[in-house]
């Protein structure tokens, strides 16, 4: 008899414990468990900790309630300003209501994922170009409210919605460059007339202060003269102030007329027809059979133009 107590005692404490193991179950501290009873839901859900459900009756699910970052594929569209352009993205969200996220959709990560993607084509069509270059904070705010609407009824919060890259085609971005470098070339000429107006309105200063004191401009000239010199240079340039040729150019119009013809060089003579002083030639003539010794006849000789001429 006590042999039987005692096997049954075993007999239902081996039942006991392989119940309580089929029962007992452990849900982590970021996790919430989603009892399902016969197929229908618990509204208490299940914290961290051990629990414990009925073995065979109740279906436990456990939710991951932490932040769940996950990229969004890369999506080529056509921007407002008919830009062709591929944006990638990246998403921060988490669950909320653990059971809403149980029932309300079947996989609330392809669900939320595939949200991403059509909510990121969208907002690359009513964006301009530039918006998605420079003004990415306010695409940011508006792609987060296009996923957030309809994942509220999932239980999941959207936390944050960042662009992370825009790829631009080669075309566009050698097209871009060009504009930047025209632009940095209009600021550098702006800035070099700015600098050239302020130079000379300093220039005519110093100009309008040395022509009240003429030694003034002889000391400048003189420190040109040394600036030149210091760089050890074979040629020395040495600047002929222009009011000396004006005091030159006032003298020569103050003469009297016959001065200034008197000063004026004569003209040389050109080509053959210039006068020449006749010049007598000596030329030795031999006599026929006269028996004389030869003898010298002086010849004089025209003149090399009245020669050219006759010729």
């Amino acid at each position: 008899m006590v042999e039987e107590l005692v096997a049954v005692g075993l007999t239902l404490g081996s039942v006991g414990a392989v119940y309580a193991m089929a029962a007992a179950r452990v849900i982590k501290q970021y996790e919430r468990g989603v009892v399902l009873r016969l197929g229908k839901l618990q509204r208490s859900v299940r914290g961290p900790g051990f629990t414990m459900i009925v073995p065979m009756v109740d279906r436990l699910h456990r939710v991951n309630m932490q932040i769940v970052t996950m990229p969004v594929p890369a999506q080529d569209g056509i921007t407002r300003d008919n830009v062709t352009v591929r944006v990638d993205a990246v998403i921060y969200f988490k669950v909320v209501d653990a059971a809403e996220a149980v029932v309300e959709v079947e996989d609330y990560r392809f669900a939320v994922s595939q949200m991403a993607q059509t909510s990121l084509r969208s907002i690359i069509g009513k964006s301009n170009l530039d918006d998605l270059l420079s003004n990415r904070e306010k695409l940011n705010q508006g792609l987060e409210l296009m996923i957030d609407s309809p994942a509220i009824g999932w239980g999941v919060q959207i936390d944050r919605v960042e662009i992370k890259d825009v790829s631009l085609p080669e075309t566009m971005k050698r097209s871009m460059a060009r504009q930047a470098e025209a632009d940095r070339e209009r600021r550098a000429r702006v800035i070099n007339a700015d600098a050239e107006l302020q130079a000379s309105k300093k220039l005519a200063e110093a100009a309008h202060e040395m022509s009240e004191e003429p030694a003034a401009l002889q000391l400048r000239l003189l420190q040109t003269v040394v600036a030149v010199a210091a760089e050890k240079n074979s040629t020395l340039v040495l600047p002929f102030p222009v009011e000396l040729l004006r005091f030159l150019e006032r003298a020569q119009q103050s003469l009297p007329p016959q001065a200034q013809t008197q000063a004026q060089p004569q003209p040389q003579a050109q080509g053959n027809h210039a006068e020449a002083p006749s010049v007598a030639r000596a030329e030795r003539v031999k006599l026929p059979d006269s028996g004389a010794p030869d003898a010298e006849v002086g010849e004089l000789e025209p003149p090399e133009g009245s020669r050219s001429g006759q010729d």
